[in-house]
């Protein structure tokens, strides 16, 4: 990755990371990314679902969305993942932290237009969201990729910053009667909920094990 100034955090350098091998496990490992540009000198800052294969990110979205159609007249934008393993809890509030692992990547979109790659974009994404899904659901339509437009980002000036281990509390603080520790934290899958019309219909394979 490059190593350009804002990819270095002004703390922490520690921590900072410009390896695929570091960078890439976290984005797989997120599903939604926050992608932040200036449009007509106003900032936004959009959450979106995002998929990375090989060394690009997708998005899609609306061919009539304000977002996308931003996006793809190649502005700059800062993408950022977040992932939380776990709250710090040191012996003193301000040594209070949290164990995470993030990206942050700066780059302009590529606007796909071929068909065939923008139905893989699609296959990417919802096997990314729900494994094995792509081949169960009804096929995506003509008119539904018409309807979308997917853009790519390549990781290029990318960075990851992580923070592992127990609090960092000073040797004053060490010796208090106070707990201190990680609580970890994880988001999984809950047992999958019918609606009103697939009471009847078997459980997929695919689902069963989320």
């Amino acid at each position: 990755m490059k190593t350009s100034s804002p990819l270095i955090p002004s703390r922490a350098a520690q921590r900072a990371h410009l390896d695929a091998e570091t960078i890439y496990p976290i984005l797989d490992e997120a599903i939604v990314c926050t992608v932040s540009f200036v449009a007509d000198n106003k900032p936004f800052s959009i959450p979106t679902s995002f998929v990375r294969y090989e060394n690009k990110l997708y998005i899609h979205g609306s061919v009539g969305s304000h977002f996308i159609r931003e996006l793809e007249k190649g502005i700059p934008v800062c993408i950022t993942v977040m992932l939380i393993d776990a709250l710090v809890i040191a012996k003193s509030a301000f040594s209070h932290s949290v164990n995470y692992r993030s990206v942050v990547l700066f780059a302009t979109a590529e606007k796909i237009e071929g068909q065939e790659e923008k139905m893989k974009a699609f296959e990417w994404l919802t096997n990314k969201i729900v494994p094995e899904s792509w081949d169960y659901l009804r096929p995506v339509t003509l008119s539904e990729i018409k309807k979308t437009t997917v853009l790519a980002f390549k990781i290029e000036e990318a960075s990851a910053k992580v923070r592992t281990g127990m609090p960092n509390d000073g040797p004053e603080d060490k010796v208090l009667p106070i707990w201190s520790g990680i609580i970890p934290i994880q988001i999984k899958n809950m047992a999958p909920i019918a609606d009103e019309v697939s009471h009847d219909i078997p459980l997929p394979k695919h689902l069963g094990g989320l």
